[in-house]
């Protein structure tokens, strides 16, 4: 009998060794990595602002007794959105008309007594100009009664209501901020070292890290001076027409693109990281998985990690860590 034993040993051992892959290990999306051309990219922190945007002030003093507009709210260019209490600039106006009614007669009198030799030529120069500062008078009051009715400057939406119905409005302060949501730029401050790199034909990506999105720049404009306090150059950085969630204040990075280069990747996703140690899962040719670590660069295109050692071209690499954690746990259970 030892004789039929002895060949069979090798292959029992064997096959313990190279067991099939699982059910959910094969089940698991892999992706193939190779080199292959991205982006170069000089990524800079930015704001999110509208292009259109306008702080509505009171330019007269008054309370306001009406209070027609909300954070929210959309209005229409011209549309009515508060109102002042008008009744003081009322009384001004009637005042400034007496004062010019009781001016114009003066200057009246004083002309008809100069043709009468009465009074001399300054006199009536004195009358003229009195006249002259009435009319002006009169003419401000009419038009502080007209500015108590506030209206919306652009179409768009109120972002904003500084004030409640019974504050009271003076010139100046602001009382609603109302912007147009269709035209949306980023602003970014760029350290005067590093604007040799910008010039030239730009091209730009704009990350909104907190949605995972990204849209191509439409526009860039480097604006022709340099802060003195911090040394840096404002970039705007125009976006896409009626672009939808993006509002202003909002953070974003722009990827300014300064050329390109063979690399080889891998998914933000499918990296695994634990303190100051990243790992993806690999997939051997037989099927089985192992966690592999290693050394990354810098993010790349778009939601994508330069791998500078740990991986080479045409290995698999499991697409969701979590599922493969999974499956080789269950797998070495077995």
């Amino acid at each position: 009998m030892k004789p039929i034993l002895r060949p069979l040993l090798p292959l029992l051992f064997l096959a313990v060794l190279v067991t099939p892959p699982t059910h959910a290990e094969e089940a698991l999306a892999t992706l193939v990595v190779r080199p292959h051309p991205v982006a170069l990219t000089f990524p800079v922190e930015s704001v999110v602002e509208a292009v259109q945007q306008a702080v509505v002030s009171s330019q007269v003093a008054g309370r306001l007794v009406e209070v027609l507009a909300d954070g929210g709210d959309q209005v229409k260019k011209g549309e009515l959105l508060a109102r002042i209490d008008s009744r003081e600039a009322a009384e001004q106006v009637q005042a400034a008309r007496a004062q010019y009614l009781n001016a114009k007669a003066d200057y009246e009198r004083s002309l008809s007594l100069f043709k009468q030799k009465f009074v001399s030529q300054a006199a009536v120069d004195r009358a003229k100009a009195a006249l002259d500062s009435a009319a002006a008078q009169q003419g401000a009051a009419a038009a502080g009664q007209s500015h108590g009715t506030i209206l919306s400057p652009l179409t768009g939406l109120v972002a904003r209501r500084h004030v409640e119905p019974g504050d009271m409005a003076m010139p100046g302060k602001p009382l609603f901020t109302v912007y147009d949501p269709a035209g949306m730029r980023v602003i970014a401050s760029i350290p005067q070292y590093q604007l040799p790199r910008l010039k030239g034909g730009l091209k730009a990506r704009v990350e909104f890290p907190e949605q995972s999105r990204w849209v191509d720049a439409t526009g860039i404009t480097l604006l022709p001076m340099a802060d003195s306090a911090t040394h840096v150059t404002q970039v705007r950085v125009n976006l896409p027409t009626d672009l939808q969630g993006v509002l202003p204040g909002s953070f974003a990075r722009v990827h300014f693109i300064l050329g390109e280069a063979e690399k080889l990747t891998v998914p933000a996703t499918a990296v695994l990281r634990r303190g100051e140690v990243a790992a993806v899962y690999v997939r051997a040719p037989e099927g089985r998985l192992a966690l592999r670590q290693l050394r990354l660069g810098e993010a790349v295109g778009q939601g994508e990690i330069e791998v500078l050692a740990g991986l080479k071209a045409g290995e698999s690499v499991a697409l969701d860590p979590v599922k493969a954690g999974i499956a080789l746990k269950a797998a070495a259970g077995r």
